[in-house]
């Protein structure tokens, strides 16, 4: 009896669930987006590093006052000190000063010739030279048969000429650059083998002449760096060395240091 009811109990079968597999909740993306912040900073430390003081300088203004650094530019790690720190602006190099400044010597250049030429002095017309030179800015005023600066054989300047470097002086007044004076001539020589009064002399005295009416309107004492006097060294015309076109003046505007 007891043997046939254990044999009547129903059969219960159990089945196991398999459990499929997920993405895990999306923890793996997390990791490995920290992972590359991480890598990131790194990098970024790393080179930080590497750089010199003035860049540091910079990032360090940049995360003092992100909001107005660069003088009020918005945020630029390259663009200056931020309004609330003495950090110094990143420094240029010496071509980037150079490429500046041969760019506002070349407008003012431009704008010179534009006013000379306004002003209608026809007996000089294109006479007057402006050009970038290594130096820097040169104005050169050359004669010609039909235009002289001087009375021939000395340094008693043309009234005309005169009034040219007054507007020339107006000009080179508004700014703080060293001037150059240069003077030359062409080659007929003085008597005396070179011992007496030479173009030597003439070529200073011409340039003297030169400078001191460019102090006269405006020009500071401070700005002249140099009186050279080139008699017939610097020919203009060197298959013409008695052409008129060697005897000139010519004003150099130098780069500033």
């Amino acid at each position: 009896m007891a043997e046939n009811e254990h044999n009547d109990a129903p059969i219960i079968i159990k089945k196991g669930k398999k459990a499929k597999h997920g993405h895990h909740g999306g923890a793996w993306k997390v990791a490995y987006s920290d992972f590359v912040t991480a890598m990131m900073a790194l990098f970024i430390v790393l080179w930080i590093l590497a750089q010199n003081e003035e860049v540091k300088n910079n990032i360090a203004g940049y995360f003092n006052d992100p909001s107005g650094f660069g003088s009020g530019n918005g945020p630029s790690v390259f663009k200056g000190p931020g309004r609330n720190n003495n950090v110094e602006p990143l420094a240029l190099t010496e071509f980037q000063k150079k490429e500046i400044e041969k760019e506002r010597l070349t407008a003012m250049g431009k704008a010179l010739k534009e006013e000379l030429d306004k002003n209608g002095f026809e007996e000089f017309d294109g006479l007057i030279d402006v050009e970038i030179v290594d130096e820097g800015l040169r104005i050169e005023l050359a004669e010609s048969d039909k235009g002289e600066f001087f009375q021939v054989g000395t340094a008693k300047m043309k009234e005309n000429v005169k009034k040219i470097l007054a507007i020339i002086a107006k000009r080179l007044s508004k700014i703080n650059n060293k001037i150059v004076v240069e003077g030359h001539t062409d080659a007929r020589p003085y008597p005396g083998n070179g011992m007496g009064y030479t173009n030597f002399e003439l070529s200073a005295d011409r340039a003297n002449a030169a400078r001191r009416v460019l102090m006269a309107n405006g020009v500071k004492e401070s700005q002249i760096d140099e009186i050279r006097g080139y008699a017939d060294k610097r020919l203009r015309n060197p298959k013409n060395p008695f052409d008129a076109s060697n005897r000139r003046i010519s004003i150099i505007v130098k780069y500033s240091e």
